[in-house]
């Protein structure tokens, strides 16, 4: 039994993610968590006013482990294309490890929820493809890449990738890894 302040909350967070990595993907309902953790919803709706909370809160959990870990490669890394390179993978690595955040990140848990819980990962992708934006015209800066390279199109398809290998990670049953390929892709994608 959850006793510490926020234990709950945490221990209903972590129950959403697993129910997300059932390979069928069915929709979650509060009923169905419920019962998954023993609780009434009247219980469920002390921690969260909402399912969309909920999903909120997952949402945060990706922001910040996504964004941590991005910090970090940004700070330690100083080459353009390695930083670019470095990202890619830790985002398909991200989804490997928390397989059910995945349909989290390419929208299939949310259809039919909040819209503004799509609306935030659309930021997030944002953020992501700004991000390597910037590695990337860091690169073309030091040399690594042509001058003439449109880093914002460069970005984009690389963001585009991302969630391609997210969507097919996810719609197979959590059987094509997402990492896959990715070495040989990179030369083609980053241009090495």
């Amino acid at each position: 039994m959850a006793s510490k302040p926020g234990e709950r909350k945490l221990q209903i967070l972590q129950t959403v993610a697993q129910m997300l990595e059932q390979p069928k993907g069915e929709k979650i309902t509060t009923a169905a968590l419920a019962a998954r953790l023993e609780l009434s919803e009247a219980a469920l709706y002390r921690h969260f006013a909402s399912k969309a909370q909920m999903f909120e809160g997952l949402i945060e959990f990706i922001e910040q482990s996504v964004f941590g870990l991005i910090n970090k490669i940004t700070q330690e890394e100083k080459s353009g294309l390695r930083q670019a390179d470095a990202i890619i993978s830790m985002l398909l690595g991200f989804a490997q490890k928390n397989r059910g955040m995945s349909r989290v990140l390419i929208g299939d848990a949310l259809v039919n929820e909040d819209e503004r819980l799509q609306q935030r990962i659309n930021q997030l992708l944002d953020r992501i493809e700004a991000t390597l934006k910037q590695s990337l015209r860091m690169a073309a800066t030091q040399g690594e890449m042509g001058a003439a390279v449109d880093v914002g199109a460069r970005s984009n398809l690389l963001v585009c990738y991302v969630i391609g290998r997210w969507q097919q990670f996810s719609k197979s049953g959590f059987a094509r890894d997402p990492l896959a390929q990715w070495q040989a892709q990179s030369a083609i994608l980053l241009g090495k």
